[in-house]
């Protein structure tokens, strides 16, 4: 499978798991959470890009940046796991909640930072085609950013679905952009 196939299919996986936790779809199942599957299969597929754009010093910096994201992402996609095994026993959900808030080494990791280092890294190598492909570039930042600020700030599933749409389309149109074989060594 080449690099451009597997980034693919980790957008589109992403994407998917993006409409889950929208609410825009109906959870198909109560006891396999596709959204964090969908996530987390699309998460490591993501991974691809760190191959995908041009080797250089600062893209060195960014893929560690996606890597720890990816690494972040399988992190969370676990502890979601965990949750969602109580079922509806709400006071254990409310018990590990609890326990994860309190202890950083897990939370900041894994939960608060360590997840948006993935769109941190993927912002980062967009920007290398700032110049040349200003408006992909600029829909992969600015999509990293509002799912972000849509998830935190404005808790807001639909806005945080349409930003990961302009986010997963401006990085898909960015692995066409045409480039010569010498910039990848």
């Amino acid at each position: 499978m080449k690099t451009k196939q597997r980034c693919l299919i980790g957008l589109l996986f992403f994407l998917i798991s993006y409409l889950f936790f929208s609410k825009l779809l109906p959870s198909l199942s109560e006891s396999i959470d596709f959204a964090h599957w969908f996530n987390l299969i699309g998460a490591c597929f993501l991974l691809s890009f760190n191959d995908a754009f041009p080797r250089t010093k600062t893209n060195k910096v960014t893929s560690v940046l996606t890597a720890l994201g990816v690494i972040a992402h399988i992190g969370l996609c676990t502890i979601d796991f965990i949750m969602s095994s109580y079922g509806n026993n709400e006071t254990a959900k409310e018990a590990l909640g609890q326990h994860i808030s309190n202890s950083p080494l897990i939370f900041y990791p894994f939960v608060a930072v360590g997840p948006s280092l993935l769109f941190l890294g993927l912002a980062l190598h967009a920007f290398t085609f700032i110049k040349t492909e200003t408006v992909k570039s600029l829909m992969v930042i600015f999509g990293s950013a509002a799912v972000g600020f849509s998830f935190f700030a404005l808790k807001n599933g639909i806005l945080m679905f349409l930003s990961c749409v302009i986010f997963v389309l401006g990085l898909g149109l960015l692995l066409y952009v045409p480039r010569t074989l010498s910039k990848f060594f």
